[in-house]
């Protein structure tokens, strides 16, 4: 019923969206001599942010179409290498010619970026893709949006998400290098675990978990809290509807987008009213570099998509409410989880001081649980002064967290092929040894 009332208020608002996009046209027209007039100027912003704040907000393309590597350009092209209905597997391959002018003339390591299924599109990542394709052949997973899947294609639960984790990680061959951003923590620990027990030769080299609620018993956050006070029954009485026609999955049960988006927004939601306001502020007084900024932001951070109800109530259950992969507990198609036996994967795990997603400790816990990794394969960062999102995207990742997982990829990259380290690694790494 609630996705229903949902969508009944998005196209009861449309005569009005469409009269703030006219007006907003008419009053930012070159044609029209007023334009630039104090009244002109605020029935245009009012406009422009009524419009924005009412609209659908698809999946953003990633646009990323070429990269600079020391100096060089080099052209990208996103590729899909292997799909499932909820899943597409995306290389972002590297022009080799570019590439060779660029002074890189041999395969760089493979590294799958798990993408978080928690609400928003993988193209949230697009600054995490962009740092690794320095030094990297990088591949994403883009999770698909479950309004879109048929009912028919069946389910999709959180054992399903370390099968695909697992499988795409064969198609990338053998040792790629994995990183699992917030959500993906449990589950790609749990997928390393099943390949390393079964000595599968595609199973990673190295690990990067990068704030993820590994055990979310540690530095509980609201977040954290929430799901432990609240019933079980209770996520599945209040947070799962049914999508409406005419989506492709019409039927299906889900965790709906825009509740989790909801959810994240009521946690700072006086940092969004000023955001918008200064957004306001920013248009009538002709700040258009500032407002485009504001754009950019909140049309990546508006594109929500849908999880299934399984999917959903699976992770509160496992992940945040039983706590069963750090305790030992998670079973996976019949077989124990056993992330004790993981003895040649590297594992770094990087957390942000301020993170109010998954507190610190959450993510370092995969130390404890990966108890036969050797010493020197295994290094933890904590980065001063970023939260939550700081610590996978922005200024603070680009020249202090990104350096250090690169480094650390490398050295056990280098290390399994018998390189000389110091002699193999780019020159930029070499500094922030």
């Amino acid at each position: 019923m609630l996705y229903s009332i949902y969508e009944t208020g998005y196209y009861a608002s449309t005569p009005l969206r469409m009269a703030a996009v006219a007006t907003r046209n008419f009053w930012s027209s070159p044609l029209n001599p007023a334009r630039d007039s104090g009244l002109g100027r605020r029935l245009y912003a009012n406009a422009d942010l009524f419009a924005n704040l009412t609209r659908r907000y698809g999946k953003p393309d990633w646009r990323i179409d070429k990269v600079t590597i020391d100096g060089h350009p080099v052209r990208v092209r996103a590729t899909e290498v292997w799909s499932s209905p909820w899943c597409k597997l995306t290389h972002f391959a590297r022009d080799m010619s570019d590439m060779r002018r660029a002074g890189r003339r041999t395969l760089e390591p493979a590294v799958l970026i798990a993408a978080p299924l928690s609400g928003h599109y993988a193209t949230l990542l697009r600054g995490t893709v962009e740092a690794f394709l320095q030094d990297h052949e990088v591949y994403i997973s883009d999770w698909s949006n479950a309004r879109d899947v048929p009912v028919m294609e069946g389910r999709f639960d959180f054992h399903d998400y370390i099968d695909h984790i697992r499988k795409m990680l064969q198609v990338m061959g053998p040792r790629p290098h994995v990183v699992a951003v917030c959500q993906p923590g449990p589950p790609v620990l749990a997928a390393a675990a099943i390949m390393a027990e079964a000595g599968d030769p595609s199973r990673p080299a190295t690990m990067t978990f990068m704030g993820s609620p590994i055990d979310a018993r540690l530095s509980p956050t609201v977040t954290n809290k929430l799901a432990e006070e609240k019933p079980f029954a209770w996520f599945k009485s209040n947070m799962i509807d049914t999508v409406p026609g005419p989506y492709p999955g019409m039927g299906r049960r889900v965790y709906p987008g825009f509740v989790q988006l909801a959810s994240f927004m009521s946690m700072n939601i006086e940092k969004h009213q000023d955001a918008h306001r200064r957004y306001l502020s920013q248009l009538m007084s002709g700040d258009g570099d500032s407002a485009d900024r504001h754009l950019e932001f909140y049309d990546e951070y508006l594109s929500v998509l849908d999880l299934t109800e399984e999917f959903y109530l699976q992770t509160v259950d496992v992940v945040f409410q039983r706590h069963l992969l750090p305790k030992g507990e998670l079973e996976h198609r019949g077989r124990l989880v056993r992330p004790d036996l993981i003895t040649d994967i590297g594992l770094l795990t990087v957390e942000g001081e301020h993170d109010d997603i998954s507190g610190i400790g959450q993510t370092q816990a995969a130390h404890t649980l990966c108890s036969e990794i050797p010493a020197e394969i295994k290094a933890d960062y904590i980065q001063p002064g970023v939260g939550h999102y700081g610590v996978f995207n922005g200024k603070r990742f680009r020249e202090e967290i990104y350096p250090r997982v690169r480094e650390f990829i490398w050295r056990q990259e280098l290390a399994l092929s018998g390189v000389a380290i110091q002699a193999a690694l780019p020159k930029k790494t070499e500094a922030t040894a």
